[in-house]
């Protein structure tokens, strides 16, 4: 794998394990940001709101940097930690996977609540889907409209996603460049006169 690409669900998608009477509803989500995935949380508590326990793990950032996972008054480390780990084993991130228990009237021990939310997790990520996706920086033009020209032809060349264009007297335009080709397009653009870089409009 590229190192500037990482690897995502494709789609929300649910599981199920069961265990001595309890079972385990399991559901993945693709994520971006941290006030999706607390509404996300949120909605799920209300709509599983018999459950006994809410428990979840989710990673955020192409650098799998920023993370979380909580037991939801589990045994510390018996339920947020395995479903971590299952997202961890398959290297992905901008992820939320949420676990909710409904008890089924019998203890499982903390090697069986280990084992009952890992293969939960596991059971709803065998259906996800997993895509490689690539990390992008959005770059902002500013132009003279004399050399439109120059910069479409290098967009063209280059195959580079765009939006947000406005071709008058001063043209802008926002550019969409993997991040590997950054430096490389970025060099090929400062050579036409007038040209100027921002973060985007």
């Amino acid at each position: 794998m590229a190192s500037d690409t990482y690897l995502t669900v494709k789609s929300f998608t649910q599981g199920l394990y069961k265990e001595k009477g309890s079972r385990f509803i399991s559901f993945v989500w693709p994520v971006s940001k941290e006030e999706e995935i607390r509404d996300i949380l949120e909605n799920t508590r209300k709509e599983h709101h018999s459950a006994r326990h809410h428990c979840y793990a989710w990673v955020l950032g192409p650098q799998r940097d920023h993370f979380r996972a909580n037991d939801d008054g589990e045994p510390s480390g018996s339920a947020g930690k395995p479903i971590l780990g299952q997202i961890n084993s398959r290297n992905l991130t901008n992820i939320l996977i949420v676990v909710v228990r409904y008890f089924g009237g019998k203890l499982l021990g903390v090697s069986g609540l280990i084992n009952a939310y890992r293969s939960a997790a596991t059971s709803a990520l065998e259906s996800a889907g997993i895509v490689e996706c690539q990390i992008t920086e959005k770059i902002g033009l500013t132009f003279p409209y004399a050399a439109l020209n120059d910069v479409m032809k290098i967009i063209k060349e280059e195959e580079i996603a765009f939006s947000d264009q406005k071709f008058e007297l001063e043209c802008s335009i926002n550019i969409y460049i993997r991040a590997s080709s950054t430096e490389h397009i970025r060099n090929h653009l400062s050579r036409i006169e007038g040209i100027a870089f921002s973060d985007g409009i």
